[in-house]
């Protein structure tokens, strides 16, 4: 079956068709680099990572073109920069790289390219230059507009009537505004302020065009998969979408539009406006990442996400299912190519919760057979996880993670050793004591002709 992924533009599933087979391309939003990032900016994340995965398995890993952008000019860095003393350079590589290595415990392959907007400043003035030649943007008080009036199909991705995206405070009204839902293409920067030079005056681009710049000089100006948060579809996806067909004949910037669901706290989203935020770093020192990846991906991705503590210990649960049956399998190689059934519904729109139950049904065939039929089935298994990104680790190394609020690995060895000279001492009493308050905080001890070895439950 051919991938199907359901177009938001279109409101409907479609059969995925790229341009050209051999070089698919993919474009996906990506942070603003000011601060820590919350779980909700990882699921948009691990989605395209789960839909990269799932078109390099399609097209072919050299085929496929994935670019993934960092936003390190914005007014939410400059605010950044001034509340803390610190150098917007030194900021912007700072949380860059810890989002970087944030997905990297989360078993996200990196994008082919990873483009800073800060790096395409010539080729956005020169697109802003197009836009006012073209008549579909203007000069006011120092700031370039788009005129949304340019562009007759503006509104269409989102379904938002423009009447009603003035009333609902989603655009700034200003007088130097033709129409209050015009947006900025470039700004004037004051002199405290980043800025470069340009036919407007010294200042900065709108965030809206970094977007559409960047996918144009690495991918082209028409890409196969624009995708996102859900709630980047207005305005920032619509406001991409024409600038972009009004720079280049009426192109399409994209030909698919994919977006993913909210988390959600309780009954609200999950937003730093609401103060409910949950950071990625924070969860990473509490749970293995592919742990909140098997959380991130246990929903649909177009449905919203309910993220709770409990939802976590599930996962977690889950995974020691599979990993104490991987452990029988060794490090065989080459591994079998995944099985069917797990494609298929990857290809169904990324269909996880059909492919999770694929995984627990392999799971349940394999612990039911023996010798080598079993360490196949295992192998199988193995193939499927880890085209969704899971079984990553080493088996033995997974019961040894570490726990929130349980002990350290080193602590944990250093009571062992404790127990093994109770134990030659012939010091029952001590050695009992030590194996029980380890079960109480859920490490396992076993003890073989080798010596005693420990996992955690």
């Amino acid at each position: 079956m051919p991938l199907q992924i359901y177009d938001t533009m279109r409101r409907e599933k479609r059969a995925f068709e790229p341009a050209d087979p051999a070089r698919v391309t993919m474009y996906v939003c990506g942070p603003t680099v000011y601060n820590y990032t919350h779980i909700g900016n990882a699921r948009s994340a691990i989605v395209f990572d789960l839909l990269f995965r799932v078109l390099r398995h399609a097209y072919g890993p050299d085929a496929v073109v994935y670019a993934r952008n960092f936003t390190d000019i914005d007014d939410k860095i400059i605010k950044a920069s001034r509340d803390t003393g610190r150098p917007i350079d030194q900021i912007t590589k700072k949380f860059a790289a810890v989002y970087t290595e944030e997905l990297t415990a989360l078993n996200a392959l990196a994008p082919t390219h990873q483009p800073r907007a800060t790096g395409h400043i010539p080729e956005m003035i020169a697109l802003v230059k197009t836009l006012v030649d073209e008549g579909a943007a203007y000069e006011g008080d120092g700031h370039v507009l788009f005129s949304i009036e340019a562009f007759d199909r503006y509104g269409a991705l989102s379904g938002v009537n423009r009447d009603e995206m003035i009333a609902g405070a989603r655009v700034e009204v200003a007088p130097y505004k033709k129409n209050p839902a015009d947006f900025v293409l470039w700004k004037p920067s004051a002199d405290d302020e980043p800025g470069w030079e340009s036919p407007w005056g010294r200042g900065r681009p709108g965030w809206h065009l970094e977007c559409s710049v960047m996918i144009e000089k690495g991918l082209g100006p028409t890409i196969d998969i624009h995708g996102g948060g859900q709630d980047l579809k207005f305005p920032h996806h619509e406001n991409e979408i024409a600038q972009s067909a009004c720079a280049h004949g009426g192109a399409p910037l994209a030909r698919y539009w994919m977006h993913n669901g909210f988390l959600r706290m309780g009954t609200d989203k999950m937003s730093k406006s609401l103060g409910n935020v949950v950071l990625t770093h924070e969860l990473l020192k509490a749970w293995p990442g592919e742990v909140i990846r098997w959380a991130l991906l246990s929903a649909h991705y177009r449905q919203p996400l309910e993220w709770t503590d409990e939802l976590l210990r599930q996962s977690k649960r889950q995974l020691d299912r599979f990993y104490r049956l991987l452990e029988e399998a060794g490090d065989t190689t080459p591994e079998p190519a995944p099985p069917e059934s797990i494609v298929l519904a990857l290809r169904d729109d990324l269909n996880t919760p059909e492919a999770f139950a694929g995984l627990h049904e392999l799971r349940d065939i394999a612990s039911q057979l023996e010798g080598e039929a079993r360490v196949n089935a295992v192998l199988r298994l193995r193939a499927a996880g880890r085209l969704m990104g899971f079984f990553q680790s080493d088996p033995a190394q997974w019961f040894k993670g570490e726990a929130a609020g349980g002990p350290s690995a080193e602590e944990i060895e250093a009571l062992l050793e404790k127990r093994a000279e109770a134990r030659k001492a012939k010091d029952f009493a001590t050695s009992d004591k030590i194996r029980d308050d380890l079960a109480a905080q859920g490490i396992v001890i076993e003890d073989g002709p080798d010596g005693a070895t420990w996992r955690r439950e």
